[in-house]
């Protein structure tokens, strides 16, 4: 026997439960269905590395979140979710010291004007700048492309702001943002650090848009975490939705998408058929769904033949540590950072990331670390630190830069040696770290894409975000939104434009346009009547 609803969502990450409240919200029948035991895909947490400890399985900060008009709506904090502020958003570590991102602008520009004389200045400056155009580039890149109506609202505060000049600025490396607007290295780093959470090399355009939008979210809603682990997030999401009369089943893996005459009709999930009256929304990293889940012959030739040009973001390797007292930093921050950046320079930087994107893997790698007792005391005991690091490594390893003879098998040992190698960049900062260690994990691409299907090899942004795989180019040239090549069948994972995040964006623009199909087909069926 059948059951059959309104939608049938694929995925209960992030995508898949904003597309979810969003269709409930319109009055749908909905179930999602997740392969996994719980919700929240990469928006997870757990005890794992030591049951006094809650650790933040992938993501952890949420900027993008705190932004998200389609978050903010939800009003998750009717539904249990807190969030909470380290006492400085983030810090670059650096052997000479430390740049600090406070959330308090005056505070950051007095810190970076005694780094260098000139950039405590600099900085407010370009905060002006973001404070006339900064809503309205945040809309318009969550919107579907083409944004019109958010684009439009950019273009005519544009002037104030700064015109072509700040266009072509956002357009450039944010190596060049960084020296064209500062004269030390203190916000130089804090730029291209940020632009290093994506996979654009930093000489690459694209990166400064990257750079100045983290940095900025940073400066105004700060990277927000949520009280108790990240799992709280999609927790809120799911209660949010069965509120509403949705229905969520986890441990239901799809194995495929049933489609009859083009059109997309419901899924099959644990040897049972769901049936989906009006769509399929689909939160699956794009090759997983049309290489796998969608029969290939149901796909066009142009569309299957463009598919296998898809560029998968690099591999991750993330190391949790429970320590038994804080990150013993060797210069201790005047504020404590919840989010640290560790490279010795921007040029070190981007001398990693371009290892990564060439199949090296870095001897320094670029490190994104989280303290996340200092963001939310919950998550230990008083006086310990939650902590994690993750860095990038090739898809593919061609050769190994820190003479180990990584191979990118990413076993076991290869995991735990290439953890080694990121422990020791922290013992240079911080010597005496091994000594506070009680546990540590090693996740490697494998364990990422075991306990997260869309992690392919460890890829967590759903795909590149290199702009030759960005706007209407993502996932494919002339896909670059929710529709598919299928009819009622809707992407809405983070291969789908704007990309990775945890934003809601994909999922939301999924749940959009099966609102607005479905509507347009209702007004063609009365006129047929």
């Amino acid at each position: 026997m059948t059951s059959t609803y309104d939608a049938v969502v694929i995925g209960a990450g992030p995508n898949g439960l904003v597309a979810a409240n969003l269709l409930v919200d319109a009055g749908w029948s909905v179930l999602v269905l997740e392969a996994q035991p719980k919700v929240g895909g990469a928006v997870a947490s757990d005890r794992g590395v030591d049951p006094d400890f809650v650790h933040d399985t992938f993501s952890a900060f949420y900027p993008l979140a705190a932004a998200s008009p389609t978050l903010r709506d939800f009003r998750l904090e009717e539904h249990g979710l807190e969030w909470l502020h380290p006492p400085a958003v983030l810090g670059h570590a650096t052997p000479g010291g430390w740049a600090i991102l406070h959330r308090d602008r005056d505070v950051t520009a007095a810190g970076l004007e005694r780094l260098h004389p000139g950039d405590g200045q600099a900085w407010l400056d370009l905060c002006a700048t973001w404070d006339h155009i900064g809503d309205e580039v945040v809309h318009a890149l969550l919107a579907p492309f083409p944004p019109v109506r958010s684009g439009l609202r950019a273009a005519t505060k544009l002037r104030r702001a700064g015109g072509l000049d700040l266009v072509r600025m956002l357009l450039s490396p944010v190596a060049d943002v960084g020296r064209e607007l500062f004269g030390g290295p203190g916000p130089r780093l804090l730029l291209a650090g940020n632009a290093g959470h994506a996979d654009i090399p930093l000489d690459a355009p694209g990166s400064g848009l990257m750079g100045v939008l983290m940095s900025m979210l940073a400066q105004t809603v700060g990277f927000p975490v949520p009280a108790g682990g990240a799992g709280e997030l999609a927790a809120a999401l799911e209660r949010r939705l069965v509120a509403r009369g949705g229905e969520v089943r986890c441990g239901a893996e799809v194995t495929a998408v049933d489609v009859r005459d083009g059109r997309a009709t419901g899924v099959m999930a644990a040897g049972e058929r769901f049936g989906a009256r009006r769509a399929v929304v689909a939160d699956v990293v794009a090759p997983k769904l049309y290489g796998g889940l969608v029969a290939a012959h149901h796909l066009p030739d142009r569309f299957r033949r463009r598919l296998e040009g898809f560029s998968l973001d690099p591999g991750t390797v993330k190391v949790d540590w429970a320590l038994d007292g804080p990150v013993p930093w060797a210069v201790q921050p005047e504020h404590a950072p919840g989010t640290v950046h560790v490279a010795d320079s921007v040029d070190q930087m981007a001398d990693a990331l371009h290892m990564v994107s060439n199949g090296s893997v870095p001897a320094d790698p670029f490190l994104l670390v989280g303290q996340m007792t200092t963001a939310d005391p919950s998550r230990s005991p008083a006086g310990t630190e939650s902590l994690w690091a993750y860095t990038h490594v090739p898809q593919e390893v061609r050769d190994d830069a820190g003479g180990e003879g990584l191979t990118g098998r990413w076993d076991r040992g290869e995991c735990e040696r290439f953890a080694d190698r990121v422990q020791a960049r922290f013992e240079r900062l911080a010597p005496g770290f091994g000594d506070r260690v009680r546990a540590r994990r090693v996740l490697g691409p494998h364990e990422m894409e075991a306990r997260d299907a869309n992690l392919m090899g460890g890829s967590i942004n759903g795909g590149t975000a290199q702009i030759h795989q960005q706007l209407f180019f993502r996932p494919v040239t002339g896909w670059g939104r929710a529709e598919t090549p299928i009819r009622g069948l809707y992407l809405g994972s983070a291969s789908a434009h704007p990309g990775g995040g945890v934003h809601g964006a994909p999922g939301s623009n999924a749940a959009r346009a099966a609102i607005a199909h479905d509507r347009v087909q209702r007004v063609k069926r009365l006129g047929r009547a």
